[in-house]
């Protein structure tokens, strides 16, 4: 026997997805702005053409079976794919009015990308953007999914190239001990390795590359110090201002803090850390009109190509 084609339309898929991302058929249905008994139907409909159980009761909600999570995982990468071809289309005919969807690690998405984002749309005000925030997986995971274009973290995971390189040093930071009254830049303070084991680590969470960065950092130094965990930057800075505890930030997020004299930075051995900023795309496939025109203002911005870059460091 023949196997039966399976069609399924774009509306189930998105039903189904829904469902997946929310656990419940009245959460998909306030998301999707329809009544419950239209998911109810297309999720039926979805079972029907694919033969199998595809999500299953859990207390109150639901939630998916290994079918339904295959299922799930490839219908979210199929109509990311669709809505990429629709915007590739637009993008090519008026690059200028195209789409641009970026994702960025924590510190570049509060610090690097906002001034990249506000000059490329000052000559293209017609552009669509997005800008997504998170860890280093979850930008990892946006990419991998087509959900977004480009991405901007550090080095690129399975599945993805480095487009573009910017220079990005790591420091370590403390409060200023000194008076606040007429502050100015504090000179670097160099400490022991006692004194680096002796502080308080005020790291992001598990999942943050800057995390990785300093653990690997005190591991290397062979010490132990205590470390307190925060779930953002903003917290992470604000305790170091007060006199918590010491963190490794790019410098970038501290520019201001140290100049004004309410950070100073710490000296040792290893420090500062150079962790390049990437430009990341998906490994083999060609931008759309409009991300690649992005990709050449961040050239025209100071950025350099991948093995240019290497090059430079290493003379």
């Amino acid at each position: 026997m023949e196997p039966t084609e399976t069609r399924l339309t774009l509306g189930q898929l998105r039903t189904f997805l829904a469902v997946a991302s929310t656990g419940s058929v009245r959460a998909a249905a306030d998301q999707l702005v329809v009544t419950q008994p239209a998911v109810s139907s297309a999720l039926a409909a979805v079972r029907k053409q694919v033969g199998v159980a595809l999500v299953m009761r859990d207390g109150r909600g639901l939630r998916l079976t290994p079918a339904g999570e295959a299922l799930a995982e490839r219908a979210r990468a199929a109509l990311a794919l669709l809505d990429e071809a629709v915007a590739a289309a637009r993008g090519e005919a008026d690059p200028n009015r195209g789409r641009l969807r970026l994702a960025s690690v924590t510190t570049a998405g509060e610090h690097l990308a906002p001034p990249l984002l506000a000059s490329f749309l000052s000559g293209r005000p017609e552009v669509t953007v997005s800008l997504e925030v998170g860890n280093r997986r979850r930008v990892a995971d946006l990419l991998s999914h087509h959900e977004v274009d480009l991405a901007i973290g550090g080095r690129p995971p399975p599945g993805a190239e480095t487009l573009a390189v910017r220079a990005n040093r790591l420091v370590v930071v403390a409060a200023n001990p000194g008076p606040r009254r007429g502050r100015k830049k504090a000179a670097a303070r160099p400490v022991t390795r006692a004194e680096l084991a002796e502080a308080t680590w005020l790291l992001r969470e598990p999942g943050s590359g800057t995390r990785a960065t300093a653990e690997a950092f005190l591991e290397e130094l062979g010490i132990t110090p205590r470390i307190l965990t925060f779930g953002s930057n903003g917290a992470v800075l604000e305790s170091v201002r007060i006199g918590l505890g010491v963190t490794l930030i790019s410098a970038d997020a501290v520019a201001g803090d140290l100049a004004g004299g309410a950070l100073v930075e710490w000296q040792h051995a290893g420090l500062p850390i150079e962790r390049p900023w990437h430009l990341l795309g998906r490994a083999g496939e060609m931008l759309a009109p409009t991300p690649d025109r992005f990709l050449a203002h961040l050239f025209a911005s100071g950025w350099e190509r991948p093995g240019r870059a290497a090059r430079r460091r290493r003379a």
